[in-house]
């Protein structure tokens, strides 16, 4: 058995300690991550916690088109051209300053739709800024370390990032005026201030060219991913904006505190699809057996089901262990253990079709899975408001989704998996 677990070190060495390096920053930024959670959920009420998170969703759903998705071919060439980051970095940002006014009257419309009547206009812009320009472009900086194997600084630039948002979340917490409008300054001071530092101490230094030729090459593929990276993040996030729109601030209070501590669980899973990405699309076989497809889903189900029932034997011994608004859904944290399971598979099964190019295929997974999800959502608050109802039978609308996504994503890889570049 020694000789074996040596044997398997030996061979995946490379691999193993860019996972520990991932790891580690998701340790860090699982730490930073409570503090900041406990600051921001505690000082806001639980209304205008719901408010804020569900402006948030809003942000990172809007924030998937900027550029139209040109992160991804960014991300492609730092993986196996590194030379040509310069040239994709230019058509990034050239990308970038094209889809802002496009995104602007989405923008405008979720507002007047869904947070109208309970938050202003410049609050709102506020938190769009600092989610779709500000945190999205930190977001493509770690992007583009990762692609390079740079996991380490990628990992650092995580947690200085986390950190930023944590120490903005302590001022925040200590300010004379603790309401939305105070937290959104703090928010987009500690967005920009990560971006910042990404470029100017982290970013590789590279000659921008401009090469349009290039970028035209990659725009389908750039449009697609943008498309499926929306429809991700719609499935993943709009349900808290249905949470909002059909159940009021409050109950979107407690749902974004147990979705919240739902997402840490997810901080180790996601190293590990980002590793996973990088091999596949190196090596398209590494996922060709039922066997090893099985057991990674396994090893995801069985990692994410002890986070949250960690969170929630901890919560059920001090129930006010993370602050006075998070003890109000503790006791329902144990009612929703199998909720962040499926949700970081549904997630995987996602990440596999875009390591195989299978990126239209993706979309359209997505539009089921979300419309599935955001349906069986909105009838389940629909039929009641009371946590006590929709909380366990969260467990049941997440297997259905999951049920849904395994056949789909199964389905599209019944054919050999290829490389993509």
């Amino acid at each position: 058995m020694l000789s074996f677990l040596q044997t398997a070190y030996a061979r995946n060495r490379s691999l193993i300690r860019a996972y520990v390096s991932m790891t580690g920053g998701s340790a860090g930024r699982l730490v930073l991550s409570l503090v900041y959670f406990i600051c921001v959920a505690n000082t806001l009420s639980i209304d205008q916690f719901g408010l804020f998170a569900t402006a948030s969703a809003a942000g990172i759903i809007l924030s998937r088109g900027l550029a139209f998705g040109f992160m991804s071919p960014l991300y492609r060439v730092a993986t196996v051209k590194p030379h040509l980051i310069g040239t994709y970095t230019l058509g990034f940002l050239a990308g970038a300053a094209v889809s802002l006014p496009l995104l602007v009257p989405f923008g405008a419309l979720i507002f007047h739709f869904t947070f109208a009547s309970d938050m202003t206009a410049t609050v709102f812009a506020t938190f769009m800024l600092s989610e779709v320009v500000f945190w999205r472009g930190f977001e493509t900086v770690v992007i583009v370390l990762n692609g390079l194997g740079r996991f380490g600084a990628g990992a650092w630039l995580v947690i200085i990032g986390t950190a930023l948002r944590t120490l903005a979340a302590l001022a925040f917490s200590l300010s004379a005026t603790p309401d939305l409008a105070g937290w959104s300054v703090h928010y987009l001071v500690a967005n920009a201030a990560s971006l910042a530092i990404g470029i100017l101490v982290f970013y590789p230094r590279v000659r921008l060219r401009w090469q349009p030729r290039l970028y035209l090459r990659r725009w389908a593929d750039s449009v697609t991913v943008a498309g499926a990276e929306v429809l991700f993040y719609v499935q993943s996030e709009f349900d808290k904006i249905v949470v909002l729109a059909v159940g009021g601030p409050a109950v979107s209070g407690l749902y974004a505190i147990m979705m919240r501590l739902a997402d840490l669980t997810a901080l180790p899973v996601r190293s590990f699809n980002t590793l996973l990405v990088q091999r596949i699309m190196r090596a398209p076989q590494t996922i060709a057996s039922w066997r090893t497809r099985l057991l990674i889903e396994a090893g995801v189900f069985a990692v994410s089901l002890a986070a949250i029932a960690s969170m929630a034997i901890y919560l059920h011994i001090f129930p006010s262990g993370l602050g006075r608004n998070v003890a109000e859904a503790s006791p329902y944290i144990a009612l929703i253990l199998l909720v962040p399971a499926f949700r970081n598979l549904v997630e995987y099964q996602s990440e596999l079709l875009y390591a195989t190019g299978r990126t239209a295929r993706r979309a359209i997974n997505l539009v089921f899975a979300g419309g599935a999800k955001i349906g069986l959502l909105a009838l389940l608050l629909v039929a009641s408001t009371e946590v006590n109802t929709w909380a366990p039978a969260l467990n049941g609308l997440y297997a259905v989704v999951y049920a849904l996504s395994f056949a789909l994503t199964y389905t599209a890889l019944r054919h050999p998996v290829r490389r993509v570049i």
